[in-house]
């Protein structure tokens, strides 16, 4: 893909350093447009999922509510949410109360048709379903817990292999026909999907792990196919799921219920690997007064216009040090540097990969 850089501030080091501080009068949150025909959101969004307990460790609504509302202020307006986060509908619930007063501040998404089965554990408790009477379902219930009248962005969160995704997508645009939804995403589809989706009404955006470190998208055809067609890309877990944030010293460093302990990156035999990684990330951030999450997003940013990632956290500190993002520049030369990494990575995103680019 296309490399597009961003022009920096004469004194962007010293901002940079105050913004991860935890001062960000300074930061100027860019806009970009959500594809071809989307409308323009924030430049970097913000990913929810870990403001639910059961994911990252524990959190705190409270925390996370303060967090949501920061983000607001700072024009971070691109809020990312799922039905099925936090389970029985938790995070929309949360997401729902920090909007309070101020939902047209924001550009809202969420997504439906991935639950979770209480009778087993891991990949086998998850189960896709893309009816369209799922589909019917699912939106009012999210409406009712986000307590708002529409959602901007609605996802499928996975194609599900035993409905035509045509069916599926063909009852989430009768949702736009009635004005409960206003565009439409698809989450971690395949380039054929995506074609056969576009074909029925068009596809808004593609939200796909997308990362230094995940990169499968640029091989598979996925990210060449939704610029063809104009779609934007939402990558999420820009960070590697906090990795290439430079804070993870070992697997230890991780809560006992934290869900990056079943993924390969994070076992043993890769983390140390890993690690090497993200040094060579720290010694650039630390070349140009930034820091390594800095780093990897303004490297994601660089990848492409409609390209506007969504990384989570429910602190207000690492919400600042990630807006601040937007201020790095990257040279050619960094970038293909950046570029590289791509080879030292060690594992792969999930144990079982046949859940992501269906």
């Amino acid at each position: 893909m296309t490399h597009f850089g961003f022009g920096g501030l004469s004194n962007q080091s010293a901002r940079l350093i105050l913004c991860a501080a935890g001062d960000n009068e300074g930061v100027n949150m860019q806009q970009r447009s959500l594809g071809r025909q989307g409308p323009l959101v924030s430049a970097i969004g913000l990913g929810c999922m870990g403001m639910s307990p059961g994911v990252y460790g524990p959190a705190d609504d409270t925390e996370s509510i303060r967090t949501l509302r920061r983000a607001l202020d700072l024009g971070v307006t691109f809020l990312d949410t799922a039905e099925v986060y936090g389970g029985n509908g938790h995070n929309e619930e949360l997401v729902g109360k920090a909007l309070a007063g101020r939902r047209d501040e924001v550009f809202l998404a969420t997504k439906f048709g991935l639950y979770r089965s209480h009778s087993q554990q891991g990949y086998a408790a998850l189960i896709v379903d893309g009816r369209p009477e799922t589909v019917r379902r699912a939106i009012d219930g999210s409406l009712r817990r986000l307590h708002v009248n529409h959602v901007d962005l609605y996802y499928q969160h996975r194609v599900d292999l035993t409905v035509p995704v045509e069916e599926t997508v063909g009852a989430m645009a009768q949702l736009v026909k009635e004005g409960k939804v206003r565009y439409l995403g698809l989450s971690e589809p395949s380039a054929d999907n995506i074609r056969r989706a576009h074909a029925v009404h068009p596809i808004t955006a593609v939200q796909s792990e997308f990362s230094l470190w995940s990169r499968d998208i640029q091989e598979n055809g996925v990210a060449d196919t939704a610029e063809e067609l104009g779609i934007a890309l939402v990558p999420y877990s820009p960070l590697g799921r906090g990795f290439l944030s430079g804070q993870l010293r070992s697997a230890d460093d991780l809560p006992a219920d934290d869900f990056r302990r079943t993924l390969p990156r994070f076992a043993a035999e890769h983390f140390s690997r890993n690690l090497d990684l993200v040094s060579r990330v720290r010694a650039l951030a630390e070349a140009k007064g930034a820091t390594p999450a800095q780093i990897a997003l303004a490297w994601v940013l660089a990848q492409g216009k409609w390209v506007i990632p969504i990384p989570g956290t429910k602190r207000i500190s690492r919400l600042e040090e990630n807006a601040a993002a937007v201020e790095i520049s990257l040279t050619p030369a960094e970038l293909e540097s950046l570029d590289g990494l791509a080879n030292a990575v060690s594992g792969t995103r999930y144990a079982d990969m046949s859940w992501v680019n269906r």
